[in-house]
């Protein structure tokens, strides 16, 4: 694959496996090859997904969105973006979802969709993982999530449906200003108004900055900005 030539849409070329262990590592070797702008690596089933801060992500076998995108040039705000159009796909399957800071899609207050972003600064480039429960049932979680997450209720047949929702909606928020991004998140923020906890501290959360961060109101007044990569947020 070449990196050279124009822009092109999101989704083509497109590599569809059975089974992979990540497709997001697949879609870093692929990027880090010089694969172009909107490479699609999707799977219907993978053995080592990763979500934020090391956790795994794993699903049934056909029942689940599983893809990463190789995206030049990314923005800045790419985290909050992917869940804001995440969220918006979720809502053309009848649902209201929330974004729980920086890109976890609630629907009902569990987590449907995982994120992860990954990729080389300095060369230009990330691959933007993301996870969809589209058709898993209650009992396709394990124990220790049953209480927490959540799925979309569509039928397996709508996995493919949604990743072409999805391709649509990220097209569209990729050539939005940052400022609609922002404006988008908070609308649909689901930790304002929590009480937040993290390891350097606690208190309320209070809105996005400018810059993408979680705004924290202490019990003395005081303001603290969180960057996403820093912290493990507990909220109530």
């Amino acid at each position: 694959m070449s990196a050279s030539g124009p822009r092109g849409g999101l989704g083509s070329p497109h590599l569809h496996v059975r089974v992979l262990d990540s497709t997001n590592t697949r879609a870093r070797e692929l990027a880090a090859a010089g694969a172009p702008h909107g490479t699609l690596v999707t799977a219907v089933e993978q053995r080592a997904g990763r979500g934020r801060q090391g956790r795994t992500w794993s699903a049934p076998p056909g029942r689940a969105l599983l893809s990463s995108l190789v995206l030049r040039d990314p923005p800045r705000l790419l985290p909050l973006l992917a869940g804001i159009a995440v969220a918006e796909v979720a809502e053309r399957a009848g649902v209201s979802a929330q974004v729980k800071w920086p890109n976890d899609v609630l629907v009902g207050g569990r987590k449907v969709a995982g994120i992860l972003v990954e990729g080389r600064p300095q060369e230009r480039w990330a691959v933007l993982g993301i996870g969809v429960n589209v058709a898993l049932r209650p009992d396709d979680f394990p124990p220790e999530l049953r209480d927490t997450a959540g799925t979309l209720r569509l039928e397996p047949g709508a996995v493919s449906g949604t990743l072409a929702a999805l391709l649509e909606v990220l097209e569209r928020w990729l050539e939005r200003p940052g400022e609609a991004v922002l404006d988008a998140v908070r609308e649909r923020d689901a930790l304002r108004g929590h009480w937040i906890t993290w390891s350097a501290g606690e208190g309320i959360a209070d809105g996005i900055d400018e810059e993408g961060r979680l705004v924290i109101r202490a019990g003395d007044g005081s303001r603290v900005a969180l960057d996403a990569g820093e912290v493990h947020l507990g909220y109530t």
